[in-house]
């Protein structure tokens, strides 16, 4: 019998290896999609409950200032303690990045600040419409001062349709006071110029996603005092203090201590969540996270919004999720526009080429006659 007869025979026990490795490559992809899936519902959980419990910690400890200024804290420390272990990496600091970052900062200490004074004087369904409507702003703010082409017209109807709902909310709310709505205003400009800042600050400082947390919470930390100083908080603190309340109960640390670690949780999961799912799949996740807010907000508490009002507001998210799935599709187009470039330029040479070689051949003729 020849060799080649006798190899398989031979080579009859390593058939067994690949069901080895089948069997390890099963385990990691179960292991993997159970990891995908912790993620999502992190997400999920953290994301929908964070304005619910940002509004339960600002009724309980009525300083957005000083509950800001903790959720700075925690999420810096958070940033800096997981770097030390090795679970994420983020840029070192440098004095000279935090002067060239300072701008953003400020404009991140006055979106959050205007958020909490917005959930200290308006319900949640107030804060999810305005926060609906900062994709209006954003998008002509991006046209006019980062030198984006103008919204499509997918998008121009999906903004339409928000701006919609938004009216037709506002016209219904039955808790209008000129208070809240001036700091849903201030908050509607604020998150509007930081995310027209942020993009050309990512675009320009070149720092990565934990670095830009990092940097955008431990400045923003660093103009509390100026906070204090202006707004007054720091003698209502000291009254609070002075009159023995009950600022340091649990009722009190619960709320708080509870909303500065979803707001780290969230950046986490946000990140993490990006990371192993599609686009699509966490604009769903965006829309499903909203539903929850305004289930749980509808069941937990009786200041929301009339029936007209909550349609009001399913009609700021739907489009808010046209508006997601139109900007979505722009890079797929430019990708497209990329190849289609890249093959013509190909085909070109080939046809340089092409050209040349008939070229020399004819003077590789000529040479021989």
């Amino acid at each position: 019998m020849s060799k080649d007869v006798e190899d398989p025979a031979d080579r009859g026990p390593e058939v067994l290896v690949p069901s080895g490795d089948a069997q390890e490559t099963w385990y990691s992809c179960v292991l993997k999609q159970v990891s995908v899936y912790g993620v999502a519902a992190g997400y999920c959980i953290s994301a929908s409950l964070l304005s619910i419990i940002n509004k339960w910690a600002v009724m309980k400890f009525p300083y957005p200032g000083a509950l800001t200024a903790l959720q700075y804290l925690t999420s810096a420390a958070g940033v800096v303690i997981c770097g030390w272990f090795k679970v994420l990496e983020h840029d070192p600091l440098d004095l000279r990045t935090m002067g060239q970052f300072l701008p953003a900062a400020i404009i991140f200490y006055l979106s959050l600040f205007t958020n909490s004074e917005l959930l200290l004087h308006a319900n949640v369904d107030t804060f999810i419409v305005f926060r609906s409507a900062v994709p209006i702003f954003v998008a002509i703010g991006e046209t006019l001062y980062l030198s984006q082409p103008w919204p499509s017209l997918k998008t121009w109807i999906s903004l339409g349709t928000i701006f919609g709902g938004s009216v037709l909310y506002v016209l219904t709310d039955y808790q209008f006071t000129l208070t809240a709505y001036t700091w849903a205003a201030a908050y509607l400009v604020s998150m509007s110029i930081d995310f027209v800042y942020i993009k050309h600050v990512v675009m320009t400082i070149g720092l990565n996603t934990w670095g830009l947390v990092l940097y955008n919470n431990l400045e923003a930390l660093l103009l509390f005092p100026l906070e204090l100083l202006i707004m007054g908080e720091l003698k209502k603190i000291k009254h609070e203090i002075s009159d023995e309340s009950d600022w340091h109960s649990f009722q009190v640390i619960l709320p708080v201590g509870l909303s500065c670690l979803f707001g780290l949780a969230i950046s986490f999961f946000g990140f993490s969540c990006r990371r192993a799912i599609s686009a699509t799949g966490f604009t769903v996740l965006g829309i499903v996270n909203k539903l929850l807010t305004v289930v749980i907000n509808l069941v937990i508490w009786d200041k929301h919004s009339t029936f007209v009002g909550t349609v009001g507001l399913l009609i700021c998210m739907l489009g808010g999720v046209m508006y997601q799935q139109s900007t979505s599709s722009k890079p797929k187009a430019v990708s497209e526009a990329t190849v289609q470039e890249t093959e013509e330029q190909q085909n070109l040479l080939e046809m340089q080429n092409n050209s040349q070689a008939k070229n020399n051949e004819k003077e590789d003729t000529k040479i021989e006659k």
